[in-house]
C-alpha cells in the first residue's frame, strides 16, 4: 500500500501549534503552575495541557491564530463540550489528582505577541 504525501500546510500547522502549546506551558510554570500532562488523549478527544496550582486542577486549552481575537472565538461548542468530557476521563483515571476544584482555561497565541491566558473560560456545565 503506498504512503500519502503529507500536506505541507497541515505539516506547518501542526508545528504552529506544538510552538503555542510550548509557549503556554512556559508561560504556566512560570505563574506558579505544576505541569500534570501535555496533549493528553481521550476517547474523542485531547487536552492540551492539564495543570495544578494549590487545589485548583485546570484543563488548559491553547488555540493559535494568526491574531488573538481570532484565537479567542476559535473555541466552539462542540470542543469545550469534548474538552470537559475528556477533562472527566482525565480524572477518572488520576483520582489523586482530581480533588478539589476544576477549572477550564484557555490560553491565546499569536506571533508577535505574549500567549494570553484566560482562567474560566469556560464552564463544565455550557
Amino acid at each position: 500500500m503506498a504512503r500519502r504525501e503529507a500536506d505541507p500546510r497541515r505539516t506547518a500547522a501542526w508545528g504552529r501549534g506544538r510552538l503555542a502549546e510550548t509557549a503556554a506551558l512556559l508561560m504556566l510554570v512560570a505563574k506558579g503552575y505544576r505541569i500534570l500532562a501535555r496533549r493528553w488523549r481521550a476517547p474523542g478527544a485531547e487536552i492540551d495541557l492539564v495543570a495544578k496550582r494549590g487545589r485548583i486542577l485546570v484543563f488548559v486549552e491553547v488555540k493559535a491564530r494568526g491574531d488573538l481575537a481570532s484565537a479567542e472565538i476559535a473555541l466552539t461548542a462542540a470542543q469545550r463540550r469534548r474538552i470537559t468530557q475528556a477533562a472527566e476521563f482525565w480524572c477518572a483515571r488520576h483520582p489523586r489528582h482530581a480533588a478539589g476544584d476544576r477549572r477550564y482555561d484557555l490560553m491565546l497565541v499569536s506571533k508577535g505577541h505574549w500567549p494570553r491566558h484566560i482562567q474560566g473560560a469556560f464552564d463544565a456545565d455550557a
